[in-house]
């Protein structure tokens, strides 16, 4: 499809669209890579905003948006138990298809979806897209040229106060594993590769919550610590929840024989790392080399992808394993027992960076 514009069709039409993906949305139909087609939300009222922002058509039936041949790429911006469904629904019509994590939320569901999706003409690509940000790729090249020598332990964080707007994160079927967790492990398995056991601990710590104006009561995990076990001896640690004000610690740590990396902010929103060095004896931080880097620039890549005839870098394989690591915490937590992790996805390989020190050197403390 080189040379035409991809053309769009979105399905959820809410904050993730709204807060989130319009702004990478406009800026590739601005560079005239996509056109918006059409956009589907159950909410009828969200007509005016779609004609606002000259996407020609709207619907309140998904159906028509997956039924459309004009539609090149069908986006799922839904509710999370709704995802699974839409994307197979685009695939069997011959679409790309990026859709929101989860990808899904039983693994019958994924499976399905990977089935599909290595059959199907269309690309599928799962979020969360945290490997593509330029911070994560200088680590893991970092890694990859042995710079900290072989890792041994790591830990990984994201969380906040929870959602306020949807039922669902607090009730049967959801948790904060699939909103925040989901991030970490996505980060540390393209780092570490699959994982092979793990062990988790989860409670409702906050069970008083404020949904849409209306006092709930959660019935699902919004505090969890989750084991990882990697093989040959290397352990990670992901704490996450909506139990979380506010945080200051590094996103994700890399403990290795030789030294440590350090990722600083959050890894779907990085701000550089540090790195420290047995051989150097000092802690050297990096800038962010792009700053405006956003979360959905998943879209962004997948748009190249499909122009150039490439595959992503984020495989279905890959989102499957990771939804069989969070179900797994979910059920360690449940039995007290450690689970075993059946699946494995291929190593990513990232192209080269353009030069041998692609990072920006903020300072050097020695110690």
């Amino acid at each position: 499809m080189t040379g035409q514009p991809i053309r769009i069709g979105i399905i959820g039409a809410g904050s993730v669209m709204q807060g989130g993906y319009l702004a990478q949305l406009q800026r590739l139909r601005g560079r005239g890579l996509v056109e918006l087609v059409i956009a589907a939300d159950r909410h009828a009222d969200r007509r005016d905003l779609i004609q606002g922002l000259g996407i020609p058509r709207f619907t309140t039936d998904a159906r028509e948006v997956l039924d459309d041949p004009a539609v090149d790429l069908v986006v799922i911006l839904t509710s999370n138990p709704s995802h699974a469904k839409l994307a197979a629904g685009a695939l069997e019509r011959g679409k790309h298809v990026l859709v929101e994590k989860p990808m899904a939320t039983t693994l019958a569901e994924a499976d399905h979806l990977v089935e599909l999706a290595e059959r199907a003409p269309g690309l599928l690509l799962c979020a969360p897209h945290v490997i593509l940000s330029p911070t994560f790729q200088t680590i893991w090249w970092r890694l990859k040229r042995g710079e900290i020598g072989r890792v041994h332990l790591a830990r990984a964080r994201y969380g906040w106060a929870g959602p306020t707007w949807t039922r669902w994160f607090y009730e049967a079927g959801g948790g904060a594993l699939f909103d925040v967790a989901l991030y970490n492990v996505t980060a540390l398995t393209a780092l570490l590769g699959p994982v092979r056991r793990v062990v988790a601990m989860t409670g409702v710590a906050v069970p008083d919550r404020l949904v849409a104006g209306e006092p709930i009561v959660g019935q699902v995990e919004d505090n969890a610590h989750v084991l990882l076990d990697f093989g040959d001896v290397t352990f990670a640690s992901v704490s996450a929840g909506f139990t979380m004000q506010q945080y200051r610690n590094p996103a994700i740590e890399l403990y290795g024989s030789t030294g440590t990396i350090q990722m600083l902010g959050d890894d779907w929103a990085p701000q550089g790392h540090e790195v420290w060095q047995r051989e150097v004896g000092a802690w050297r931080s990096y800038k962010d080399l792009d700053p405006g880097w956003a979360w959905t620039d998943g879209l962004r890549h997948l748009v190249d992808c499909i122009r150039d005839g490439t595959n992503p870098l984020i495989s279905p394989r890959h989102a499957r394993h990771v939804l069989e690591v969070v179900l797994a915490a979910k059920e360690a937590a449940q039995t007290g027992r450690a689970q075993a992790i059946a699946t494995t996805f291929d190593a990513i390989d990232f192209a080269p960076p353009a030069d041998d020190e692609p990072v920006h050197l903020m300072h050097d403390l020695r110690r």
